[in-house]
């Protein structure tokens, strides 16, 4: 974690370094300021100082606990951070669970009914899916229920004129439906083909052809064989996910305004908020780094051979 920690924290900063965007343009803004006002705001970031005395004294205040104050929120990053992470938590837990449970009961639906009109239709619709950007089917959504039938609000986390702290939970509800719809959307089409391949390769088992010779039908199988069988991929995959879907919030929060993490990514990026844009490369890295984590816990779980260190047949 620390190694992976290290290269994410030099990449990125080498990344924003070599941005053409001004970080004093942006932070001023259109109001225009003297040359003196300018050189004391370069002073006062510290971006005035070569590039590897900034990156030296920024790991060394990370390690003291203090990741800096973002330019753009004018607030500390942790702080930044751990606002906006609870709206981009809840956004992500919410079409994290809801498109693995749809794209395991496709996949199950795809195999059992392989080559058949079901099977067709469960394929052309994840295979356009994951040929579909994020952002893409967030437009659609967006004109289809919040522009042409006009059930569901244009974005943003609460009603306008209201803050989140004031806004109810069927409102906040209300507006997560888009947001995690489009993050749904896109995070079933890979979990349910996977899984159909999967429950294809354990229907054509040795072991499935004696179920089958007992009597066993293709449900009672899954019900009690193939479940099993696909529960280690399964987790592989939908634990996998957690860093595509993190990125693709991203994309869904920028368009559907949601104020998540992934808007103040945009915005500390395209306005050059270094310590901001770090701060959030970093936590990301280790968000995704602990999902991978909880799947390697999970494996000894679900198969007592990992735990015991046994090897598969």
């Amino acid at each position: 974690m620390l190694l992976l920690l290290l290269a994410v924290s030099v990449v990125t900063f080498l990344l924003v370094e070599l941005s053409p965007i001004d970080a004093v343009s942006s932070y001023i803004g259109e109001n225009g300021v003297s040359d003196e006002q300018r050189e004391i705001i370069t002073e006062y970031w510290g971006l005035n100082d070569p590039p590897t005395v900034r990156y030296v004294k920024w790991i060394t205040n990370i390690l003291h606990g203090d990741m800096g104050t973002s330019m753009v929120y004018r607030q500390p990053v942790i702080k930044v951070i751990g606002e906006r992470f609870k709206l981009s938590l809840i956004l992500m837990a919410v079409s994290w669970v809801v498109s693995g449970l749809f794209g395991l009961l496709l996949g199950i639906i795809a195999a059992v009914y392989k080559g058949r009109v079901v099977d067709k239709i469960i394929r052309v619709y994840c295979l356009l899916l994951e040929s579909s950007p994020a952002f893409w089917i967030g437009i659609v959504l967006l004109l289809f229920f919040a522009v042409y039938l006009d059930i569901l609000p244009m974005g943003l986390a609460a009603p306008i004129g209201m803050s989140i702290e004031e806004a109810t939970l069927p409102q906040r509800i209300y507006h997560l439906v888009l947001p995690a719809l489009a993050l749904m959307l896109t995070g079933i089409s890979k979990i349910a083909l996977q899984t159909r391949e999967k429950m294809i390769q354990v229907f054509e088992s040795d072991f499935a052809l004696f179920a089958r010779t007992r009597g066993e039908g293709k449900w009672t199988f899954v019900r009690r064989h193939g479940l099993r069988n696909i529960l280690l991929p399964f987790i592989t995959l939908q634990f996998g996910s957690i860093s595509e879907l993190f990125g693709g919030s991203v994309l869904a929060e920028s368009v559907f305004t949601y104020p998540g993490l992934g808007e103040a990514t945009v915005q500390s990026g395209l306005r050059g908020d270094m310590p901001l844009f770090l701060g959030i490369a970093l936590f990301s890295a280790l968000f995704v780094f602990c999902g991978n984590l909880i799947a390697n816990i999970l494996y000894a779980v679900v198969d007592p051979r990992i735990r015991e260190g046994g090897r598969f047949q």
